[in-house]
C-alpha cells in the first residue's frame, strides 16, 4: 500500500529533473520507476536513503530510460473514440463497431460495443469498461492456470490504472495487474503473469528469480523485450500520457 508523495527536482547530467518521491508499506528495498508519465522513487516507509542519491547511483540507466519514454510521448498513438477506429485486442487490432445489442461481444476482427450504454456514458468510457471486464477475467485465467503449474498460492487480483507499469506482487500475495494488459498479445501477457507469479517464490529479480521465470517461460525475454519495445501501442487514451 502506497503512503505519502512528495514532488523534488535535482539536477542529472547537468540538466533539471522533476521526479516523486512515494513511500510504499510493500517496498522491501529502494527501487526507481519511470515510464511515460515521469520519474519516481518509491522507498520503503523506514527507508533514510536520499532519492537524489539513488537518482544520482543510477544516473546512466535513467537517462536512457528517461529518453525512451520521452520518444514515446512523440509515437504515441492518436485514439479516435468512434465507431470504425480500430484499437488493441489481445494483440490484434479490432474495429469499433456500435449498435443495437444484449451485451458488448468480441469477434476475431471487431469489437461490438452496446449502443444503450453509450448513449448513458461515451464510447472512451463504455470501451474502458469493457477492456476492464475482459482483462479481469482473462487474467484470472492465465494467473489460475500459471499458479497451478509453478505450484503457488495468491491471495487476490487487482487491476490498475498504473499507466505503463503492468504488475506488482505484494508481499501478502496480492497480484496487481494493469488493465491495458488486454491490448497486448497473449504471449506478453503471459510473460507478466509468470514474472509476478514468480515473486511469490524470489522477491528480487536475482539470477533465481530468472530461472523461475525462465522454467515455465523458456522464451521469456522476448515478450519483455516486445513489451519494453512496444509499450507505447498499449496507450488508451490521451489521459496516460
Amino acid at each position: 500500500m502506497s503512503k505519502s508523495k512528495q514532488q523534488r527536482e535535482t539536477v542529472l547530467a547537468g540538466r533539471p529533473l522533476e521526479y516523486e518521491v512515494r513511500r510504499s508499506e510493500d517496498a522491501t528495498e529502494p527501487r526507481i520507476d519511470i515510464d511515460i508519465q515521469g520519474v519516481q522513487v518509491i522507498l520503503p516507509e523506514d527507508s533514510e536513503e536520499s532519492p537524489d542519491e539513488i537518482l544520482r547511483d543510477n544516473l546512466n540507466w535513467v537517462l536512457s530510460k528517461k529518453r525512451k519514454y520521452d520518444s514515446f510521448r512523440e509515437r504515441a498513438p492518436d485514439r479516435v473514440f468512434a465507431p470504425g477506429e480500430t484499437f488493441p485486442y489481445l494483440g490484434e487490432d479490432h474495429e469499433i463497431v456500435v449498435e443495437p445489442r444484449p451485451a458488448h461481444e468480441v469477434s476475431e476482427e471487431e469489437i461490438h460495443l452496446r449502443q444503450s450504454a453509450i448513449d448513458q456514458s461515451s464510447l472512451q468510457q463504455v470501451l474502458e469498461n469493457f477492456y476492464r471486464t475482459r482483462a479481469r477475467e482473462y487474467l484470472s485465467d492465465r494467473v489460475d492456470y500459471f499458479a497451478s503449474e509453478i505450484d503457488v498460492e495468491y491471495d487476490n487480483i487487482e487491476l490498475r490504472n498504473q499507466r505503463t507499469r503492468w504488475g506488482s506482487c505484494s508481499t501478502n500475495g496480492i497480484l496487481s495487474f494493469n488493465w491495458r494488459l488486454i491490448m497486448a498479445p497473449p504471449e506478453t501477457i503471459d510473460y507478466v503473469v509468470v514474472h509476478e507469479l514468480a515473486h511469490l517464490i524470489e522477491s528480487e529479480h536475482n539470477q533465481e528469480f530468472w530461472r523461475i521465470v525462465g522454467e515455465f517461460l523458456p522464451d521469456y525475454k522476448k515478450h519483455a523485450d516486445w513489451l519494453d519495445e512496444n509499450s507505447v501501442e498499449l496507450i488508451f487514451s490521451e489521459d496516460d500520457l
